[in-house]
């Protein structure tokens, strides 16, 4: 497993050389990969079982591709207030499950307090009420993330609260009528399915032998949530699974 990334907001003509020869061919293949990407992004993908999936092919495309459409699940949930509807499309749009919905499951009996950072990131003294809520998002009968969540209770309506204390509704579809907008905070890739130094390496377009091993914590963001006025009212820390590929390789 590569470590992880932690990502922060003419001339004349010359012979080609070995090394050169290699390198066009890497890149040939590079763009070839992403191409067929695009491709899976707008062609139907058939709704398998998750014990039917074929596995990926541990080759330099394969991880190519791989990290296309992690960089892209990864732009689509920055260029979107929820994460619960970003997952709705892509539950649906790589054929994860039918019907293609995200369901929240209440993790029970689990608690964390809140940190002196994160009461000061919502705005709120040592004594106001911040509760907490840890969620798993299903897309059928698989996980796609992991959401850890605090929220100060007063800034919500009544109905809002009892939703969120009695049901296992989503946190982003039970206060979606706030018209919210996310911040985010940090952004972590937890797996890069390339290697550090991949592309001075020629050692690493070799691999081919057996199945890509792609761990169960792919991605993870953390960020808060604002009325439209600017007040926070929900911290957040998602993780996001390696259930995300669980389609047939492109």
């Amino acid at each position: 497993m590569t470590a992880s990334r932690r990502v922060d907001i003419a001339g004349g003509v010359l012979p080609l050389t070995g090394a050169m020869k290699n390198r066009m061919r890497m890149i040939h293949d590079i763009g070839r990969a992403v191409s067929l990407c695009a491709t899976l992004m707008v062609s139907p993908v058939p709704a398998l079982a998750a014990e039917t999936l074929p596995a990926w092919t541990d080759d330099f495309t394969s991880r190519i591709k791989a990290l296309a459409l992690l960089q892209t699940l990864n732009a689509d949930l920055l260029s979107h207030d929820s994460a619960t509807l970003t997952l709705d499309r892509w539950c649906e749009k790589h054929r994860l499950a039918s019907p293609a919905l995200i369901v929240a499951e209440l993790v029970h009996e689990v608690d964390k307090a809140p940190t002196t950072e994160q009461r000061h990131v919502l705005g709120v003294g040592d004594s106001e009420p911040v509760k907490y809520r840890r969620v798993r998002l299903r897309c059928g009968s698989r996980v796609l993330s992991e959401a850890d969540n605090w929220y100060v209770p007063a800034r919500l309506t009544p109905d809002m609260n009892r939703v969120l204390t009695t049901t296992d509704t989503a946190f982003g579809r039970a206060v979606q009528a706030l018209h919210f907008q996310r911040h985010t905070l940090s952004v972590a890739l937890l797996w890069s399915p390339l290697p550090e130094g991949w592309e001075m390496d020629g050692a690493a377009k070799t691999k081919g032998a057996g199945p890509l091993h792609i761990p169960s914590q792919l991605l993870e963001h953390r960020a808060v949530l604002m009325l439209p006025d600017g007040t926070p009212f929900s911290t957040v820390v998602e993780t996001y699974t390696d259930a995300v590929l669980a389609f047939p390789q492109p």
